[in-house]
Parts: C-alpha cells; sequence; structure tokens
C-alpha cells in the first residue's frame, strides 16, 4: 500500500468512525501534547474522543504517558484537535506512518498546528522547567518524511522550508507567555531517533550544530505539517540537562514528572497561544 493509500484508508476510516459525531465540528488547530503533557486534553469542552487504534492503518502510539486518542475539543471559541500521545520512530514506524496523523489532522480541516513535546537541554544557559518556543529544528539524523512518491495533492516535490514556524505564530506565543507572567526561550531544536538519551559528547555534538534542546520527535512531524500547508509553531518544555550537563543519570520518569510539573503554566500558555493565531 503508497503512502497516499494508507492516508485515504485511514481519512475514510476516521470519518466513517465519526459519523454523527463530529458533523458540524472543523478543528482550526491541531495540538500535538508531549510526554507529561497530554492532560490538557481531557481539562477542555470535548466534543468527541477517537482511539488511534480505532482509524484503519493508524499507527498506535506505545509511547509511556501517551493515552493514544484524538481529543476534539473547544477552548474558547476555538475548535481544536489534540493528539493525546504522538508515535514516534523510535518505536519501530517508518517516518511516514509517523507522520500520518499529521496529514490526517490537515484532511480533518485544521490550518494551524501547534506541536509541543518534553526535550533536554543542551545548551547551558537553559534549565528543567524553561518553556523554549521553537524558531527553527535540525533533522538530518531522523529520515525526511517527504522520501518517496510525492503525494502531488497534499503538496509539492520540493517544499520551501525556509519558515516552518511561522514568525506570527512564535508573535503570538511570546504575547501569551507576557499575559500569563512567563518569558520562554527561544531556540533550535533538534530531534534524535532515541529512544536511547544522547552521550555527552552528542550532547556536545547538538550544541556544536547550533541546537538548544535536543528530543525524539517534532522535527519530521513539522516538516510533514510545512508540506501539507499547515502553519506550525512548536513549543518545547525542557524537562532535564543533557548528559554531560547533568550531574545525575537521565530517565523517562524523570521527563514526565518534569512535564508534569510544568504542566500548569504550559496549559495555560497553549490555552493563550491558540486563541490568538490568525489575529
Amino acid at each position: 500500500m503508497t503512502v497516499s493509500e494508507k492516508l485515504q484508508l485511514a481519512y475514510n476510516s476516521f470519518r466513517t468512525v465519526t459519523k454523527g459525531k463530529l458533523d458540524n465540528f472543523t478543528p482550526r488547530v491541531g495540538i500535538v501534547l508531549g510526554s507529561g503533557l497530554g492532560a490538557l486534553a481531557d481539562e477542555c469542552d470535548t466534543v468527541a474522543t477517537v482511539n488511534y487504534n480505532e482509524i484503519d492503518g493508524f499507527p498506535v502510539s506505545t509511547a509511556p504517558g501517551h493515552k493514544g486518542r484524538f481529543v476534539f475539543a473547544n477552548i474558547g471559541d476555538t475548535p481544536v484537535v489534540f493528539m493525546q500521545g504522538r508515535v514516534h520512530y523510535y518505536e519501530g514506524y517508518p517516518i511516514t506512518d509517523v507522520v500520518l496523523p499529521i496529514r490526517l489532522i490537515k484532511l480533518m480541516g485544521a490550518e494551524y498546528l501547534l506541536l509541543t513535546n518534553a526535550s533536554g537541554s543542551v545548551n547551558p544557559d537553559y534549565k528543567a522547567g524553561d518553556f523554549m518556543i521553537i524558531s527553527d529544528h535540525i533533522m538530518n539524523f531522523v529520515p525526511s518524511p517527504l522520501v518517496g512518491a510525492n503525494i502531488d495533492n497534499i503538496g509539492v516535490r520540493f517544499p520551501d522550508m525556509s519558515e516552518i514556524y511561522r514568525a506570527e505564530l512564535r508573535a503570538n506565543i511570546r504575547a501569551a507567555a507576557a499575559k500569563i507572567g512567563v518569558t520562554p526561550r527561544e531556540g533550535v531544536y533538534i530531534q534524535l531517533t532515541g529512544p536511547n538519551y544522547e552521550t555527552p559528547a552528542e550532547v556536545r555534538m547538538c550544541r556544536i550544530l547550533g541546537a538548544d534542546a535536543v528530543g525524539m520527535s517534532t522535527a519530521a512531524e513539522a516538516v510533514a505539517a510545512n508540506h501539507v500547508g499547515l502553519k506550525v509553531a512548536g513549543i518545547s518544555c525542557v524537562c532535564n540537562l543533557g548528559s554531560g550537563l547533568s550531574p545525575t543519570p537521565l530517565s523517562g520518569e524523570e521527563v514526565i514528572a518534569a512535564g508534569e510539573k510544568a504542566a500548569p503554566l504550559f496549559k495555560a500558555l497553549v490555552r493563550e497561544s491558540i486563541q490568538l493565531f490568525g489575529k
């Protein structure tokens, strides 16, 4: 089955599963919730939920703390679709499966995509608990999701990537942060494959390349989103210091705990930000 056929299968299945539930609901913003940050979707005015395993051909999230479902809800007057759990390349899926949910969000009718993640700092000035507005990314260590036959009806063969994370959306996030009394960082995110954390030498490499935060998701999703015409923004929650910068060994439990600790401010930042998108 081609990537295009798999996407169409997932979309047709999604429409069948949601028939009668979302007939008058079109999400304006897609929001991907990172590790430890999924609770936001449970606290909104929910319209419907769809588990990933209800959709034919859809990859199922196996990462700890990721529920694996779409949540359709309203935040203020903005209709949104949450990904409550994402799919990672390290889970063994081909990169085209990793970004299939993003392409499906576009077919749902969304105009904007807000990507969030839990990351490690490779910038010694950053500390756990910081929020970083993503201004650019590096993903040469992960395969491009656009390799293979192009899906001409959703994007061009050679898409421009000079401004994946839109300047106007970054300004919206900064304005939202000021409103709730948060001062975010702004920097470059680098995606590595995982699932192992980086060695101290790899953290130094990431810094030399120009990255400020490192993680195992997001950049490939952003490339696919930009390809299909979604307007993209990204916020990274720095949950730990990278290997060599941290005095203690790294663990997944630490990342989830740090994400949950930062969640109240994160949720407020997301709520305020998306209501400014497009304004």
